[in-house]
């Protein structure tokens, strides 16, 4: 058991992006485990609120790289899911039930992301690469019509996964004395965040590949200065969603 758990917290610690895969098939037996494996994920009170959508269509693969944000690694992966939120089966059971409410939003990418994590971890261990693919939310209206998605259901996130043609750096982690808690929410101290910046700086400055010079901070500041998808609770109402006074 003790030698299981260490394979396990080690695959889970080794985490790396991959966005150059060889081409290479994966095997039907491996991808029916990692999707089994993503639904056995926990699920919020056993609703089951999650579908994946395989994209196999050379055409929609192709048109996903756009609607992405130029990500050509959607086109080259062996795999590539859609994990939606989906409350579509839920209505065709209750057709008379209570829809629409942000809450449903929130269980539904909570699922979505366990799913997600639970699918990447298996691809893991069979030796498989991926990287989460948040660039599906750029175009939600666009990506809806190409999976026909119904009402009821959003895409919240792909995953692109194949064999690795690359070992990238390792990014480091915020310490666990800035994102663990006890009992109540303590502030961050600026000592412990100006070395984490300097380690991502030096993490920075060795790879091997878009070498810069930015902190963590630095980084930060970038992405909130900036519009962060303002369209999405449209896109979400237009779906079913968030329609609660």
């Amino acid at each position: 058991m003790g030698k299981t758990m260490t394979e396990v917290t080690d695959l889970m610690q080794s985490h790396r992006s991959i966005r150059k895969f060889h081409d290479k098939a994966i095997d039907q037996c491996i991808l029916k485990t990692i999707l089994q494996s993503a639904s056995s994920a926990s699920t919020s009170s056993f609703l089951q609120c999650v579908s994946i959508v395989r994209v196999t269509d050379k055409h929609k693969r192709h048109k996903l790289v756009e609607l992405t944000g130029n990500q050509a690694y959607v086109e080259q992966a062996a795999e590539f899911f859609v994990f939606c939120i989906d409350f579509r089966r839920h209505q065709q059971i209750v057709p008379d039930g209570y829809f629409g409410y942000t809450e449903q939003v929130i269980l539904g990418s909570v699922d979505a992301a366990l799913m997600g994590q639970n699918a990447l971890l298996a691809a893991q261990s069979f030796g498989l690469g991926g990287v989460f693919i948040g660039g599906i939310r750029n175009n939600p209206k666009q990506v809806a019509e190409l999976l026909a998605l119904p009402q009821q259901t959003f895409a919240l996130f792909g995953l692109c996964l194949g064999y690795p043609d690359q070992i990238p750096q390792q990014k480091p982690r915020l310490p666990l004395s800035v994102i663990v808690h006890e009992n109540t929410y303590q502030d961050m101290d600026s000592e412990t965040l100006a070395q984490y910046d300097q380690d991502i700086r030096d993490y920075y400055a060795k790879r091997t590949h878009n070498q810069k010079n930015n902190s963590w901070s630095d980084d930060i500041a970038a992405k909130l200065h900036k519009e962060a998808r303002p369209f999405i609770q449209e896109c979400l109402k237009a779906q079913g969603f968030m329609t609660e006074k």
